[in-house]
């Protein structure tokens, strides 16, 4: 019964980051340092991602996709793991968003979003490319 509980406080530290930088703030030493990344790479990446997965959560994606689990399709980590972030690759992949297609991830088909334009279909594989 405990067993539970204590699972989801660990998770829910581990999602607020777990109090890690208090770890650093007793350090003494001037070399350590506790600065995030530069703004201006975090946000480009959560704009794509942001876009790109509002976009799907106004489709159907979620029926046969997840994001770390393979549902019906693959999931979009191992999607990413398939394909590097290219150009080439976003748009082919938008694509197939669009146009349906079968055969590279086994028997059954994906089905055709021929509503989707092609510039929303590629946020879309922007963000399915991140998912790490």
């Amino acid at each position: 019964m405990w067993m539970p509980v204590c699972m989801s406080a660990v998770l829910l530290m581990a999602a607020c980051g777990g109090g890690g930088e208090k770890k650093e703030e007793g350090s003494s030493s001037s070399t350590e340092t506790t600065t995030p990344a530069p703004a201006a790479d975090n946000s480009m990446v959560q704009d794509v991602t942001g876009k790109g997965k509002e976009l799907m959560a106004a489709q159907d994606c979620a029926t046969c996709h997840k994001e770390t689990e393979k549902v019906i399709g693959p999931s979009f980590k191992e999607v990413a793991a398939k394909y590097p972030n290219t150009p080439e690759n976003v748009s082919t992949l938008a694509d197939k968003i669009i146009k349906g297609g079968s055969g590279n991830w086994g028997e059954v088909p994906m089905a055709p979003h021929a509503a989707i334009s092609k510039s929303d279909a590629e946020e879309m594989v922007k963000y399915i490319l991140t998912v790490k």
